[in-house]
């Protein structure tokens, strides 16, 4: 599918749901907190959004239904990764974009920025190496065969083209070249990591050369949960934006994208804070969860609720033959102080979408369970045809660390890619007997839970 082909069939459904809900484009605008001419680019098909948020905000102001909410977010997938294939193929050649601060293949627009977190804290959605690429086992197929020759040819090709430009851009004008090797100098991408190097491996157990992390104890995890990423994280593959040739080499022929942040709808999501409320910043709005958990050091509250995307990395078909949960470390419940992100007095609602599971952390062997209406596994995926699931994971007696295995197959090839969040498991603690606070609409703080006087 074409880039243009891609971005027009997102656009055409984004116009369908706008035009439907009788709202002008500056009323629209004005609710999503973005400039008009950014939401007409978007309906347009001008621009594609790098985030899937304000796109989910604009389907729910518009009334989408469950099943249209679930055809736009794999719209907005496949145009989104026919873009990043573009950004891909011509890496290497500097643009205005990339010197602009804009990534390969981005689309810059003039959104309102993500919600405000302290200075040094991440902001926004940045996307790192693979989270279960390297811990992933691969059984059948050829995929151990490495085409070194054809690497070196393209290293040397790529090297050529960023000389030449180089040159070219110092006869002209001087110009700074765009960084970006901190944070990968550091943590890498992952691919020339040992199996379970960092988090839990392909086997499910948590390696004791792990470095310490705040979800093995009861203590703050703000230090750990500052320097990861608030991002939406590719498992078991090549990084974002690696080359169609580079991402088949990795032997595995699916992708798994996890929002480990997503809201089912904010009068269902809490998190515990080992903070007292004078302290805490107002709740956020969705997109900015990943941001307000690492700045205040939460944990989500009662509930955990996961988006993942699944897809494929070529023309042939995946068998996504399951979801195993497994269980990292199981404690008691957290002491600490819960903030509701509802604000109260206002509604909430919202059908239960398609591919929707459920799993209880209490139990001795928790397993998901497709929510009524919805089919259960296996079901089948490629890069034109990704699955979307929706996982709510609840707990009430225990603080437990826990992650995901995939199992797929295809063709004669088989393996499991672990899923978490970002080589840490996921934590989920149970918040019955917690002091609870909310923060009242107007308000400059957050009350005790339920004194908030309702007009």
């Amino acid at each position: 599918m074409s880039e243009q082909t891609a971005a027009a069939d997102f656009a055409a459904l984004l116009r369908e749901l706008k035009d439907r809900s009788g709202l002008s484009y500056g009323v629209l605008a004005k609710r999503l907190h973005m400039s008009t001419s950014t939401l007409h680019r978007y309906c347009n098909g001008d621009a594609v959004p790098a985030d899937y948020a304000p796109v989910e905000r604009l389907a729910r102001l518009c009334k989408a239904r469950p099943e249209e909410l679930v055809e736009l977010h794999r719209r907005w997938v496949l145009a989104d990764a026919v873009r990043g294939r573009k950004g891909a193929a011509v890496a290497g050649t500097p643009s205005a974009e990339v010197d602009a601060g804009t990534g390969p293949g981005e689309t810059a627009t003039d959104d309102a920025p993500p919600a405000q977190a302290p200075s040094g804290d991440p902001v926004g959605p940045t996307i790192t190496g693979p989270v279960g690429g390297d811990r992933a086992t691969e059984t059948g197929g050829d995929s151990d065969a490495d085409p070194a020759p054809a690497r070196r040819r393209t290293r040397v090709a790529i090297l050529a083209g960023i000389a030449v430009a180089a040159v070219a851009a110092g006869v002209t004008f001087a110009v700074g070249l765009p960084g970006g090797g901190g944070s990968d100098g550091d943590a890498g991408t992952g691919r020339d990591r040992p199996a379970g190097a960092a988090g839990v491996t392909a086997e499910g157990r948590v390696p004791t050369s792990a470095p310490p992390s705040s979800s093995s104890s009861g203590a703050s995890p703000s230090s750990s949960a500052k320097e990861k990423s608030p991002a939406t994280t590719p498992a078991g593959s090549a990084p974002a934006g690696a080359p169609d040739g580079e991402r088949r080499r990795s032997g595995v022929p699916v992708t798994v994208q996890v929002d480990p942040y997503a809201w089912e709808s904010p009068c269902s999501q809490r998190y515990l804070a080992d903070k007292p409320a004078g302290e805490m910043q107002p709740p956020p709005l969705e997109e900015g969860a990943a941001a307000w958990v690492a700045a205040h050091g939460a944990v989500s509250s009662g509930q955990q609720y996961l988006r993942l995307t699944v897809q494929g990395t070529g023309p042939e078909t995946v068998v996504v033959d399951g979801l195993t949960v497994r269980v990292a470390g199981k404690r008691a419940p957290l002491a600490w102080n819960d903030y509701a992100m509802a604000y109260p007095g206002v509604g909430c609602g919202g059908g239960v979408p398609t591919r929707a599971f459920a799993v209880s952390l209490d139990s001795a062997r928790p397993s998901l369970t497709p929510e009524p209406g919805n089919d259960d596994f296996p079901f089948k995926v490629s890069e034109s045809d990704p699955e979307v699931y929706h996982i709510t994971a609840s707990v009430s007696a225990y603080d437990v660390d826990w992650y995901l295995e995939l199992k797929w197959s295809s063709g004669d090839r088989s393996g499991t890619l672990t899923v978490d969040d970002e080589g840490r498991p996921f934590r989920t603690s149970g918040n019955t007997g917690r002091p609870a606070y909310e923060f009242p609409i107007g308000g400059d703080g957050w009350v005790p839970e339920g004194t908030t006087k309702l007009e």
